[in-house]
């Protein structure tokens, strides 16, 4: 018997960017695109590209590189949006174009003072418009679940009727609930002309705890496609998350009786890669990625485990790419057992991120006794997300002594050979590497937040630091790993320094707030 399959519409790049300073650079979407496309998802949307040159720019690369998945672009209802988005997306063999508009009352009167009959003329208008640039057209009505019922089915059944080929059906305020949600979907499934010739999706935000609960409702009740994000990063409190809801349809198959075509193997290594580079970790407890989400320590728990694993996992941590062991690597440990660990971890290097990795996994391991997986983890993320110049940094020697200021000396290299130093004091040795670093490069920052936690286990484990910074009304997020804290931090922080002079040197302009294009929610 075939099983229906659900697709899955990955937003990482666009809503999930979005989250206050989870921006990514163009070679860090590259890498989140090629990670997603080997996680097979059907669709990713890449970004929004009216929002800015920058957006339109880091849509056009992925759609060129061709990596599989539909590549899909956000739009307004407006003919602007719709062609820098068929201009970006259409170097991809499969594109779509994916615009939207609010239908809600409380949108309609407060955000766009539009009345109903203009919404649906704007729709239809926008509609038509991609079609005739695109066989592969999404609508997505904002605010679908605080909108009227009646109302809502008529602006869905004219969607259609203007060629929309999937209509989305977005709660994007994450304010349904799931019996809620179940009653919207098959109130549309009974009321709209022609809706079953097309693909109804779901788009959940995570405000009450409930995006997860809330997409499969609206799966079993008629949606095929989901709309997600790697750890369900996204604005407020973050969207639909594509591991957790991708294992409910797994692991719970012979209730929804769906599958996905998802390579549930490469959920933990797309995982640690998005929080890699958003600097956003995932906590101990999160659901399928989290540290403890296989982890037993009552004894009662440990026994049946011991006896028979189903008794307290529900699924293998190996289905999400969670290797069970735990090989120990020392400073003797050679070229091929690293690359065969990193491979049994599910990283797919190539031959020059894999010499870089193991250089610094020599480095690390001529500092700690053991090195372990996710000290191997860490390596590889954090080789893999250093952003290019314009420094280095080449040593930092700190002084402190109690009931005294500390004191920072920094030398950083430049990429054209040049040398950078700057001395600073401050009230901790990390506040006073950070001004140290801001003098060296003549880049103020604004610190709001310094995170650091262990990767591993023992007294001489790796540190990774995520710092979160402001420079000129824009949010950043800088990450940084060595088992000295110091040194992690200052790593942290001459990223994100770095990021802020090459978005300098290349003008792009800093997101703008909320209510502009590149705000856009749905």
């Amino acid at each position: 018997m075939s099983v229906e399959r659900v697709r899955i519409f990955d937003t990482t790049l666009r809503d999930g960017e979005q989250a206050p300073g989870c921006s990514m650079t163009l070679r860090e979407k590259l890498r989140v695109a090629k990670a997603l496309s080997e996680l097979n998802v059907d669709i990713i949307e890449a970004g929004f590209p009216a929002a800015s040159p920058g957006d339109f720019e880091s849509v056009k690369a992925i759609a060129d590189e061709n990596f599989g998945p539909v590549i899909c672009g956000l739009a307004r209802c407006n003919p602007n949006d719709i062609e820098k988005v068929y201009a970006a997306v259409k170097g991809s063999e499969h594109h779509r174009i994916h615009v939207f508009v609010a239908t809600s009352a409380i949108h309609r009167e407060h955000k766009l003072k539009m009345a109903k009959e203009e919404i649906i003329k704007s729709a239809v208008g926008a509609v038509r418009m991609a079609r005739d640039l695109c066989n592969d057209v999404e609508f997505s009505p904002e605010d679908a679940s605080r909108t009227e019922l009646s109302y809502l089915a008529e602006v869905v059944a004219a969607a259609i009727e203007a060629g929309a080929t999937t209509v989305n059906i977005p709660d994007t305020v994450g304010y349904t609930v799931p019996g809620e949600f179940d009653r919207l979907f098959r109130y549309l499934k009974q009321h709209v002309p022609g809706i079953d010739d097309i693909t109804l999706s779901v788009h959940c935000h995570n405000d009450l705890g409930m995006a997860v609960a809330n997409s499969l409702a609206a799966v079993a009740a008629g949606a095929r496609q989901i709309e997600c994000t790697i750890n369900g990063i996204g604005e407020r409190a973050g969207n639909c998350s594509l591991e957790e809801v991708v294992m409910a349809l797994k692991t719970r198959a012979e209730f929804f009786e769906l599958d996905t075509a998802i390579d549930t193997t490469r959920l933990y290594p797309s995982s640690r890669l998005v929080s890699s580079i958003t600097g956003m970790h995932v906590p101990r407890n999160k659901a399928i990625v989290g540290e403890n989400a296989f982890a037993h320590e009552a004894g009662i728990h440990q026994h049946g485990m011991l006896q028979h694993a189903s008794t307290y996992e529900i699924m293998r941590p190996e289905d999400v790419g969670i290797s069970r062991s735990n090989l120990v690597l020392g400073k003797h440990s050679g070229r091929h057992a690293f690359r065969d660990r990193v491979r049994e971890l599910g990283f797919d290097l190539d031959e020059f991120e894999a010499n870089r990795a193991f250089q610094e996994f020599k480095k690390l391991a001529d500092r700690k006794k053991d090195v372990y997986d996710s000290d191997i983890e860490a390596i590889i993320m954090s080789a893999d997300s250093t952003s290019p110049g314009p420094w280095a940094l080449a040593s930092l020697q700190v002084n402190t002594r109690t009931g005294e200021d500390a004191e920072a000396d920094v030398s950083l290299q430049g990429e054209g050979g040049e040398e950078s130093r700057g001395t600073a004091q401050g009230d901790g040795p990390i506040a006073a590497s950070f001004l140290a670093l801001e003098k060296a490069t003549g880049v103020d920052l604004v610190l709001r937040n310094f995170e650091v936690h262990s990767t591993s286990i023992g007294e001489d484990a790796q540190g990774e630091v995520t710092v979160a910074v402001e420079h000129d009304g824009a949010s950043y997020r800088g990450h940084g790993t060595s088992v000295d804290i110091v040194e992690a931090g200052a790593r942290a922080y001459l990223e994100v320094i770095n990021r802020v002079l090459r978005r300098a040197q290349s003008n792009a302009a800093p997101r703008s707030g909320p209510g502009d294009a590149s705000r856009a929610t749905i």
